[in-house]
């Protein structure tokens, strides 16, 4: 695959593409009056917060890579989205990470309450499904939309992954043990985003594996980068609390792997995402220039 300036080619993709993928989910979140002004205004706020939208840039890069345009898969993009933004709002709860900073701004329990931050999640999930219904493709491939997605954030993957992470690892437990939980995770909802651009361009099964590659090794770089970032990172550049897991005794990839061991298995991980989408050439251009985007992200 040909080289670009790192990141650039995100960079520029990400820049024209945010303002579009804003829009719509400003779009979706003007309710009639049935909707409680307060919760309107906390799934605005919780929803539109400044953020980088990798996942749904996910979607509407591996849509573009198989041939469809972008426009087609927003809906599937602002979907992913909502059921993101739903996880954030429901993870940092009190019960939950209690996290209190979220992309620069006071978490929504905080910024209201925590029952409005508990029927944010529910509306945006529910919302989530709604949305994909908005799609402008046939009906088949709508259907394993909604059940990819509900796949992924469902028991076996993004809820069954944030029990074992807020249970902790066991004693003993190594590198598979802490994979299994970010393989759930974070990496469920990056092989959806990409998973729905590949069905609403309606891409092939080799298409399809090829990408499902390409996510299960980027989700992974991801969670080792967040965590190297929560070690060396910085709060203003972040936009939320760093050095939680440490101050919670959390076993992280820095912890158990150390953070020189950590950085070279991230750079691995993405290695083997670019190798994955090798096939696309030029289509994943994108696609490609994410995956060093990740691995350079605020360092």
């Amino acid at each position: 695959m040909n080289s670009v300036p790192p990141c650039q080619a995100f960079v520029d993709f990400a820049r024209t593409m945010r303002p579009e993928i804003d829009a719509a989910l400003d779009r979706s979140t003007q309710y009639d009056k049935d909707c409680p002004a307060v919760l309107r205004e906390a799934i605005r706020y919780s929803l539109l917060a400044p953020g980088k939208r990798l996942r749904p840039l996910l979607v509407l890069m591996a849509a573009d890579a198989c041939g469809c345009p972008w426009r087609t898969a927003m809906p599937a993009a602002c979907a992913v989205e909502m059921v993101h933004c739903y996880s954030l709002v429901h993870d940092d709860l009190p019960a939950m990470d209690d996290d209190r900073l979220r992309r620069g701004r006071p978490t929504c329990h905080v910024q209201y309450d925590e029952a409005t931050a508990i029927l944010v999640g529910d509306a945006l999930l529910a919302q989530a499904f709604g949305t994909l219904s908005e799609l402008d493709c046939p009906a088949p491939n709508i259907v394993r939309c909604c059940r990819e997605l509900a796949a992924a954030a469902g028991a076996c993957s993004l809820v069954g992954g944030q029990v074992d992470d807020l249970a902790g690892l066991p004693p003993g437990s190594g590198l598979e043990e802490l994979d299994r939980i970010h393989r759930r995770k974070t990496g469920a909802m990056f092989r959806v985003a990409l998973r729905l651009g590949a069905i609403v361009g309606d891409a092939d099964a080799a298409a399809q594996a090829a990408l499902d590659r390409y996510s299960q090794n980027l989700g992974l770089a991801f969670q080792v980068v967040d965590d190297l970032l929560d070690v060396g990172g910085r709060t203003e550049t972040l936009g939320k609390s760093v050095g939680k897991d440490a101050a919670q005794g959390k076993i992280t990839y820095p912890v158990l792997l150390g953070v020189e061991a950590s950085q070279r298995r991230a750079t691995a991980l993405i290695q083997e995402a670019r190798q994955a989408i090798e096939a696309f050439g030029e289509k994943a251009a994108h696609l490609d220039a994410l995956a060093q985007f990740v691995i350079d992200r605020d360092r």
